[in-house]
């Protein structure tokens, strides 16, 4: 086919030597002549097979502490000659410039020297120049040129050796491979820029343009809905093992993500129940099957099909009341080997153990054909932060119940209040248009669940802009209030609470969860 190429000559410069002793020895078997630098020419050699060397094609040392090594016309002009250009032709032959018809290399390890804390001397010599512009130069010329940017894309020239006869590929192969090279390309430059922003203290959105580069993608069922396509751009793999069940879908996704947020508040053995992005119900217990038990009776008919969390290894005690009640998905960062047995009773259920925590700090949404982008919402109250506006000082159970309240608010979709009693939730009213209807609506749930409001809790995600909230919650037996202030008749609020014995504190804090 005349989209097909021969490889005749190749050029190798790699950090990550893994996997390619089965490539070249493809490729000698097919008569490819190897050209290399440094180590990567050792590494040929010590394999049996002959290899020379970019100095002496380019009839250049390397120079400048290894900074210049296949910067050259030799390597670049063998790369990007177009075969079927005359001009190109009879220039190379001008200069003895010998084709380049594949090109595998990598890139120094700069996000690994930067994690590692590297000193800014040290990342900078880990800012790839040459292998860049092997990348690209290939890349671009991927007509003619083959491309292997990454060791990930090893398994993929091998499975085409393997194919085809005397190491030919197509121009879909070359052309494929090219776009790979691109995303490594963009990836890379995506960390440097990051790297450099921080280094000039451009350390806010609003300092610095938006540079995204997220590699690995988990290809989903669909999206929110069966007629919608839907994919996952991130390494799923880095923060769960995935021990049984079904494939993972775009909601529960959503409803992962904000359970892992919940949970995170907590340091104490608690278990949460999640649906549609919210808690429904929530407990923190010395015991876990405690914590279970008293989550599950905040709202048993929503917890059916939701997703379970809890910040302790499951047991197998835990695991056999959980069982009871149907279950989309289960987080923990570990589960007893009965425990195990008893959640995988059900084929479907997913079962997730949690082995590292999501990088939060930043949380983007695509809008209007852009990118909302604003710091993660990591504040967590302290009980010495709070400012006591009415009533006594509240003991430390009441703080507890105020700021256990206050995490679960928080992590509620706006508007939204929660009510909570004994480290347990009792009901929430969430993404209402009135803060008094979110109200009225976690007050009915609770007392549809049997739940006793007298001595109860509350926490509001934003100010009061009227006393009506804190009167309806008196009127409901709810004896103390948790609340970021803010409003410009705060004082309705707050004399109401004096009048009526009610305990109100403030944090400074809203909590919108939109």
């Amino acid at each position: 086919m005349p989209n097909e190429k021969k490889i005749k000559r190749a050029l190798i410069s790699v950090f990550y030597k893994d996997g390619l002793e089965n490539i070249l020895k493809k490729l000698a078997a097919d008569g490819v002549e190897f050209l290399s630098t440094g180590g990567t020419r050792t590494f040929i050699e010590g394999l049996g097979y002959q290899c020379a060397a970019v100095e002496d094609c380019t009839g250049y040392p390397s120079i400048l502490g290894g900074r210049v090594k296949t910067l050259h016309p030799a390597v670049f002009g063998g790369i990007l000659n177009r075969r079927d250009n005359e001009s190109d032709q009879a220039q190379c032959k001008q200069y003895d410039i010998a084709d380049i018809d594949l090109v595998i290399v990598d890139l120094y390890p700069f996000e690994a020297t930067i994690a590692a804390g590297a000193t800014e001397a040290e990342a900078i010599e880990k800012i790839d120049i040459g292998g860049i512009s092997l990348i690209r130069a290939a890349a671009k010329n991927f007509n003619d040129v083959v491309i292997v940017a990454s060791k990930h894309q090893y398994a993929y020239l091998e499975k085409i050796l393997d194919e085809h006869k005397a190491a030919v590929t197509t121009l879909e192969e070359r052309k494929y491979l090219a776009a790979q090279a691109f995303a490594v390309s963009s990836g890379y430059d995506t960390a440097i820029f990051n790297w450099f922003s921080k280094q000039v203290g451009e350390t806010t959105p609003a300092d610095s343009d938006l540079r995204v580069a997220v590699d690995g993608s988990m290809p989903l069922r669909y999206g929110e809905n069966p007629h919608q396509q839907a994919c996952f751009y991130g390494n799923f793999n880095e923060l769960f093992d995935q021990v049984h069940g079904k494939e993972i879908s775009y909601n529960n996704l959503l409803d992962i993500d904000a359970a892992c947020s919940l949970i995170d508040e907590f340091g104490t053995t608690t278990v949460a129940v999640l649906k549609h992005n919210n808690a429904c119900g929530c407990a923190s217990r010395p015991i876990l099957a405690d914590a279970w038990k008293d989550a599950l009776a905040g709202d048993p008919v929503s917890a059916f099909g939701g997703i379970i969390i809890t910040n302790t290894t499951i047991d197998a005690e835990t695991a056999a009341e959980m069982n009871k009640i149907f279950f989309e998905v289960v987080i923990a960062p570990g589960y007893d080997a009965e425990a195990l047995d008893v959640l995988k009773q059900k084929k479907n259920r997913i079962i997730l153990v949690r082995k590292a925590h999501a990088n939060n700090n930043t949380r983007m949404r695509s809008i209007l054909g852009g990118m909302l982008v604003q710091q993660a919402d990591t504040k967590n109250e302290q009980p010495d932060e709070l400012r006591l506006v009415s009533g006594e000082v509240p003991s430390t159970e009441v703080v507890d119940d105020l700021l256990f309240a206050n995490k679960l608010v928080k992590n509620s979709k706006s508007n939204a209040i929660t009510l909570a009693k004994n480290g347990q939730l009792l009901a929430s009213g969430v993404g209402q248009t009135s803060r008094v209807d979110a109200l009225k609506q976690a007050i009915e749930k609770a007392r549809s669940f049997g739940f006793e409001l007298n001595g109860a809790v509350m926490a509001s995600d934003a100010f009061f802009p009227f006393a009506d909230c804190v009167e309806i919650a008196h009127n409901a037996g709810i004896t103390a209030v948790i609340q970021p202030g803010g409003s410009i008749r705060d004082n309705d609020s707050i004399e109401f609470c004096r009048e009526h014995g009610m305990t109100m504190v403030m944090t400074g804090f809203r909590h919108f969860r939109h």
